[in-house]
């Protein structure tokens, strides 16, 4: 069987050649004739009507016309120089002009004949005109004479240079279609499928996404190769999710003895959310399969996920098994280290911390009892990852914010264990909006936990400009009076040239000015000192000894003080969603009435009006997931950039939630019947994942 011709290289394309061939290959990838039909149009021009000149006005966008050139003149001097002509047809005229390649253009145009021009209509004064238009003469049998939607490719100034802007690309693809047949783009999709979702053939579908004959014909298009799209990224991550359950044997923790009923009987301090017991009894019934669990823990900021986290822990230790808790930073891990000692206080489980600053007789300490299996529970930073750490018998890893460590250090969790690998829970502060969570982490089994605890107050929060500032300082020195304590956060340590914020130091000069010594004492934080002196200051504040504390974005995660009752964020323009979120959370903590205050300058975007809007509307972490999502897109979500997922080439998670839950259940409906895809009906699919299958992108390898 001969090479297919979407296999052929791009400079046997005509009108390519080796030179043009090089440029497409470093600009955007394109080695083959498939590749290039791959990079599908992101918008279309509507050719198939005609506006008359006498219709025309300043707003009404670009237009397609058609017409007699009457006049042709080269205007102004040296380098000033203009082309200018005039369109006439039955209604009316209006002028051409080009600035750049003016001589160009006049050796083209001939007066007398009739073009087809297309371009976007501009008002100078009273007159109307289209700069730089796209101008075709019209001879019968043309295509510009066949009306059609025209597709309009995403394109860079090499291209733009090298006659392969999106004009040039539409002659290279049409090209490639002279000379393909529907063979070249065969079916993927079983014939159920394509009944049951009315959808269009592939081979219909991969022509008309390219050249629809109407807006219809380019919605059908798109919605079949959105699904396809979808599909196969759901079906990949299941068939290793079902993969990994087959090969993945696991611990089995049979039971709930003495250490956890103990715990659950005399020890929590407070109710749990209907939330957190739920989630607890998805990952038991996880833990007693005889398959490796793995398992995403999402929930809110204090929703806690801490407390499901430890009960999830005593529950391995009740079976003989030991567990560890991974955390990002020293602060985090001591953090966890405190919370958890102080639940398990009074109950015989032995508890420690590893982190890269601790050394010599303590942490051989700590190994040792690791290895004999005295130590029940772990918890630290990468510094678990280590050779030198070997536990007697892990049976749990838990992973707090794991997008923050490599894939090679969290491989590293599940060759301390043998002969199975530990069970896996991850858990995350940052809400993932759901169509992420089902394509970033659809080979994980997630649990949510989207309730608070009961009697925790909702944070006010309130959106003020810089002259306000007087006021705000009032509001806070009230709240300083009572008791409380506040966090100023600011987005630059340093002044920069080309942003005019208020940086950190003269924030802090400002604080100073207002707040003066010996009334009240400031902490501050910021990325640039060292970590003992951050830690220094850190425990300072936690510990009543500072009132305010002067930060960076470093405590964003995992500065616990439940007396800290007021956030206040300068130039919260320059935050994005998530990380406004995270911030907010540092209050609302304890049981007083806390509040987020978001300063900023009086000129916002139309992008930053709408984020500081989210905020103060919402405090639900899920519903700012969605929103940040969808003014930002998936890429800039915590940990998908090193994900490889979201390489999409036409689906759009912030708008095709709908296709996505599509594809998800009708590809779990299709694996739970037919696991290894081996019947008649499912002969497409199998061949298209064991040929063209996406690779391998989802984190559970790696959790």
């Amino acid at each position: 069987m001969g090479r297919n011709l979407l296999e052929t290289p791009i400079e046997y394309l005509k009108g390519v050649g080796p030179k043009r061939a090089d440029i497409l290959k470093k600009e955007i990838q394109v080695f083959n004739f498939g590749d290039l039909l791959g990079l599908f149009p992101f918008r279309y021009i509507d050719k198939t009507k005609f506006e008359s000149c006498s219709s025309l006005h300043a707003d009404i966008g670009e237009v397609q016309l058609k017409g007699v050139l009457r006049r042709v003149t080269m205007e102004g001097q040296a380098r000033r120089k203009r082309l200018v002509a005039k369109l006439r047809d039955d209604t009316g005229a209006i002028e051409l002009v080009w600035f750049q390649g003016a001589s160009y253009m006049q050796d083209k145009l001939i007066v007398g004949k009739t073009y087809i021009v297309y371009g976007r209509v501009s008002a100078y004064g009273s007159k109307l005109s289209i700069a730089h238009p796209e101008i075709e003469e019209l001879k019968a049998g043309t295509a510009v004479e066949q009306k059609y939607f025209a597709p309009v490719y995403a394109s860079t100034d090499k291209l733009n240079s090298s006659g392969l802007d999106s004009k040039g690309r539409r002659r290279l693809v049409s090209g490639i279609f002279e000379k393909a047949s529907p063979s070249d783009f065969p079916e993927n999709l079983p014939k159920y499928l394509l009944e049951k979702l009315k959808l269009i053939p592939r081979a219909a579908a991969m022509r008309a996404i390219h050249f629809p004959k109407n807006a219809a014909e380019q919605q059908a298009a798109t919605n079949r190769l959105k699904f396809e799209e979808l599909f196969f990224l759901q079906l990949g991550l299941l068939q290793q999710k079902y993969g990994r359950q087959i090969r993945n044997k696991g611990y089995v923790f049979g039971q709930v003895g003495s250490v956890f009923h103990t715990f659950f009987e005399t020890k929590i301090p407070f109710e749990l959310t209907g939330a957190q017991k739920r989630v607890i009894k998805e990952i038991r019934a996880d833990m007693k399969r005889g398959v490796q669990m793995n398992r995403l823990l999402q929930g809110d900021v204090g929703s806690g996920k801490t407390m499901v986290g430890l009960m999830c822990m005593l529950i391995a230790i009740d079976n003989g098994y030991q567990a560890c808790m991974v955390a990002p930073t020293e602060i985090l891990a001591q953090q966890h280290l405190e919370s958890l000692s102080n639940y398990l206080e009074g109950l015989d489980v032995q508890i420690d911390l590893l982190t890269g600053s601790i050394k010599g007789k303590k942490r051989k300490d700590i190994l040792e009892r690791l290895a004999d299996g005295s130590l029940n529970i772990l918890v630290g930073t990468h510094a678990i990852f280590e050779d030198s750490v070997v536990f007697k018998n892990l049976g749990l890893a838990i992973t707090d914010e794991q997008h923050r460590f490599g894939v090679a250090q969290r491989a590293k969790l599940w060759q301390k264990s043998s002969p199975y690998p530990p069970h896996i829970l991850v858990m995350t502060a940052t809400p993932i909006p759901r169509t992420l969570a089902m394509t970033l982490y659809g080979d994980l089994d997630v649990s949510v936990i989207d309730e608070l605890p009961v009697g925790r107050k909702p944070v006010q929060t309130q959106h003020k400009t810089e002259n306000h500032r007087a006021s705000v300082f009032g509001f806070l020195r009230k709240e300083l009076e009572k008791g409380r304590q506040a966090y100023i956060v600011y987005p630059l340590i340093a002044e920069s040239e080309k942003l005019d914020l208020l940086n950190l130091e003269e924030g802090l000069e400002a604080v100073q000015r207002s707040f003066p010594r010996p009334d009240y004492e400031i902490s501050v934080v910021h990325g640039k000192m060292k970590p003992a002196d951050k830690e220094f200051e850190m425990q300072r504040f936690k510990n009543g000894e500072t009132q305010i504390m002067v930060a960076t974005t470093v405590i964003e995660v995992g500065v616990n003080v439940p007396n800290a009752s007021i956030m206040i964020i300068e130039n919260t323009e320059r935050f994005g969603l998530s990380q406004l979120h995270q911030l907010r959370g540092r209050v609302g903590r304890g049981a007083d009435q806390s509040y987020c205050i978001l300063m900023s300058s009086f000129k916002l975007s139309n992008e930053s009006k709408e984020r500081i809007a989210t905020m103060v509307r919402t405090t639900n972490g899920f519903e700012i997931a969605e929103a940040d999502l969808k003014l930002r897109g998936p890429g800039a979500i915590a940990g998908t950039r090193q994900s490889g997922v979201l390489d999409l080439k036409i689906a759009d998670l912030a708008k095709d939630g709908i296709i996505l839950q599509t594809a998800r259940q009708l590809a779990r409906m299709i694996m739970d019947k037919d696991p290894n895809l081996s019947s008649e009906a499912n002969a497409r699919l199998k061949w298209w994942m064991d040929n063209h299958g996406p690779q391998s992108k989802g984190w559970s390898k790696i959790s």
